[in-house]
């Protein structure tokens, strides 16, 4: 099978599983879900979440059972967050051209900001930022760092 076909192919059954994960979700789950998209110079806000773009970034911060997530971007970054369940939160900051993730889960904090390593807390937390090209997961209260430039 050729690398081309089998991208598609995985990329497909993503989707596939995405689709039937989201209408198999109860009514309730959908309701609490937040999603703040922000498009070169545009905000968003809702009561979970918060996304800024300047002239040139991307932001999208998502919501979800709890969490809140803000995020702000210019200068070519696409920073996301998410944050599912009560106590999650992320902040994250893009102004170096790069994508980042942060995504927290109940009782856990991701933090970053596009010029210094992430920092991941609590139970369950995972960051990315190909600005600085660091991360971190925290498991259980442990803080893990993911670095290809070591700190």
């Amino acid at each position: 099978m050729k690398l081309g076909n089998l991208v598609a192919a995985g990329a497909t059954t993503l989707g596939t599983a995405a689709a039937a994960l989201v209408i198999a979700a109860p009514a309730s789950a959908a309701q609490t879900v937040d999603a703040c998209p922000a498009l070169p110079g545009q905000q968003a806000t809702t009561a979970s979440c918060s996304a800024t773009s300047g002239p040139q970034g991307l932001a999208l911060a998502i919501t979800a059972e709890g969490g809140m997530a803000t995020v702000n971007a210019d200068g070519f970054a696409g920073p996301l967050a998410i944050a599912i369940g009560p106590g999650a939160s992320v902040n994250a900051a893009g102004s170096n051209p790069g994508l980042a993730l942060g995504i927290a889960g109940a009782q856990s904090t991701v933090q970053f900001d596009g010029n210094s390593a992430p920092v991941c807390s609590g139970t369950a937390a995972l960051a990315g930022d190909f600005q600085t090209l660091q991360g971190c997961a925290a498991v259980n209260g442990q803080f893990i760092p993911l670095d290809i430039i070591p700190r």
